[in-house]
């Protein structure tokens, strides 16, 4: 059985084990605010002092609000806790999105940035348009061996050559082979004088309009036609479709096409090239080339412009 003044002793060390215990805890909770009150004054301990002294409220001169740029400000971007209540305080911005005008117009500012590149210059050569105010030239235009017109390589006035007699001879072999798959050809049109030339476009301008006169019809000194190595080719006996975009959907047309270019033919104005050629799609207008030229186009399914390097 424990005596009675053992246990009175240990009573009385619990009692002073209580006291150091709760004291420390105090000295842990003085420590920490201190700490905290010296850190919201700059972890300066004479601010936090002379806060103390004269009972004002700390700064909190790192805290930032984000703001407009500074040419959008109209006042400081710091704020502190003296001269800021919690309602003046700005709330949080949403976000922008790509799409938004602002973001569209940085991005594009940001794209300007940096020296100015200069804009490829456009080519003399593109066949699109005529050049305005262009004379007839004295000598035709060759490139790579072959002769070009177009909206901005024309003939001279006096180039009158007649029709080729290499393109004739190479349009007799081409119909002669039609007429093996059932197909009668035949050239309905083909060397026409600049005097000629100049009296169909007018008439076209007359009845169309200049603008839609241009998409069909060259300008004299312009044709193909000139050069006489331009055939227009049509079905006997089907003397409608002649010159007509109906002649494309034709069994002789889909021959032609799959077979000019063995002879030395090409179709001059593909369907979708009107960008290249300067001309919409004629599937009746062939232009002779030569075979092995013929042949190269062909196969890579380029026009004229695209193969002499001018598109």
């Amino acid at each position: 059985m424990r005596n009675k003044n053992d246990e009175y002793s240990a009573k009385k060390r619990r009692r002073k084990n209580k006291w150091i215990d709760g004291g420390i805890v105090l000295l842990l909770i003085i420590l920490s605010g201190s700490v905290l009150w010296i850190g919201t004054n700059g972890w300066s301990v004479e601010n936090a002092v002379d806060r103390i002294q004269n009972g004002s409220k700390p700064t909190v001169d790192f805290l930032e609000i984000e703001g407009p740029s500074d040419s959008e400000s109209t006042g400081p971007t710091k704020r502190s806790q003296e001269n800021t209540s919690p309602s003046d305080m700005p709330s949080e911005a949403p976000l922008r999105k790509p799409e938004d005008p602002l973001i569209r117009e940085e991005i594009q500012e940001e794209k300007s940035i940096g020296p100015a590149v200069p804009q490829k210059p456009i080519k003399p050569s593109n066949p699109t348009g005529y050049i305005k105010g262009q004379k007839l030239p004295k000598e035709p235009k060759l490139i790579k061996g072959v002769l070009l017109v177009n909206k901005q390589y024309p003939l001279p006035k006096d180039y009158a050559p007649g029709e080729s007699a290499e393109a004739r001879e190479a349009f007799n072999e081409l119909a002669a082979e039609a007429v093996i798959s059932g197909i009668n050809l035949q050239a309905f049109s083909t060397y026409r004088s600049y005097e000629y030339q100049t009296t169909l476009y007018n008439r076209y301008v007359d009845r169309d309009g200049r603008e839609a006169a241009d998409r069909y019809s060259a300008r004299p000194g312009y044709s193909e036609h000139q050069t006489g190595l331009a055939f227009d080719i049509g079905e006997v006996n089907h003397e409608k479709h002649w010159a007509s975009n109906s002649f494309g959907d034709t069994e002789a047309a889909k021959w032609l096409a799959a077979n000019a270019h063995r002879f030395g033919f090409i179709l001059r104005y593909p369907k979708g090239k009107e960008e290249m050629t300067g001309y919409m799609h004629e599937s009746w207008h062939y232009r002779y080339i030569g075979k092995d030229t013929a042949e190269q186009l062909f196969k890579r399914g380029i026009t004229l412009e695209e193969y002499l390097g001018v598109r």
